[in-house]
């Protein structure tokens, strides 16, 4: 789609006063399908050079907010890690085009904040952490699950930046179960809950998505019994935090989150 109210698209390279009608562009997938008439300037990203993907000296995956779901389909295959196919099943859930795989970033789908958004998903449930850079180049760290705070709402500043999303060493071995739902064949996730197992002291998360309108992560130090992981999800997500839409509604997606925590529960703890 055409943005007919921006007027200018600079290089975010080059240093220039953030002011109001900025956006940063990252792969555009999602600024250029809908009209945009508060935006009269795009901040470029694609030319920043940021490695997309790597693991850091201590282990833990780096990933850039401007590497594409593609690339990091990629680089997961070659991952040796237990969680490495947790990676692609979560690209997988964005169902997409080739085309939206190779332009769809992971730093703007956390900034989306949609319920569905799968990167928010995978980077939660890997007790991912974003890091931030303010306009006058203050950093601060959130961890995913804290940055996405609501529907289409997200712990940003005016003109703050995702630069980049951490996960750490040790989550990358965790035994992973992940669960899905669609109300169609083809459609967009509805319900979408991961749980992880840490090897190293057995302690067990959960994580809902989709289904609540913000990411949910429950921690255990042990994994818990079928009433305790019940009530622990009952009491952390409010009647209202049920995301309801054309996709599901609440009753039925708070049914199936139930549902399937409590089959991984019994997968990743057998």
């Amino acid at each position: 789609m055409d943005l007919n109210t921006v007027v200018e698209i600079r290089d975010a390279r080059d240093p220039a006063p953030w002011r109001p009608g900025d956006a940063w562009l990252g792969g555009g997938t999602y600024l250029f399908s809908e009209p945009q008439p508060q935006l009269r300037r795009l901040v470029d990203l694609s030319r920043t050079g940021w490695t997309p993907v790597h693991r850091a000296p201590d282990g833990a995956l780096e990933i850039a907010a401007t590497c594409t779901v593609a690339q990091l389909s990629r680089f997961a295959r070659t991952l040796p890690t237990t969680a490495a196919p947790l990676v692609e099943q979560c690209c997988r859930a964005f169902l997409a085009s080739f085309k939206i795989w190779n332009m769809a970033t992971v730093g703007g789908n956390l900034c989306n904040a949609l319920p569905a958004g799968p990167m928010i998903s995978l980077t939660a449930a890997l007790d991912g952490e974003c890091l931030l850079i303010a306009q006058d180049g203050v950093r601060r760290r959130v961890p995913v699950a804290r940055f996405v705070t609501g529907a289409g709402r997200k712990d940003l500043a005016e003109g703050e930046l995702l630069r980049s999303v951490t996960v750490p060493a040790r989550a990358l071995e965790c035994r992973t179960a992940f669960r899905q739902a669609s109300l169609y064949g083809l459609g967009r996730s509805g319900v979408l809950v991961i749980g992880t197992l840490d090897p190293v002291d057995r302690s067990f998360a959960l994580t809902v998505t989709a289904s609540t309108v913000r990411p949910v992560r429950l921690w255990f130090p042990l994994p818990p019994t079928a009433k305790a992981l019940r009530t622990a999800i009952g009491r952390a997500v409010a009647d209202d935090e049920w995301f309801d839409d054309i996709h599901g509604l609440p009753e039925w997606r708070r049914h199936m989150t139930f549902r399937y925590a409590e089959e991984i529960r019994r997968e990743v703890t057998r």
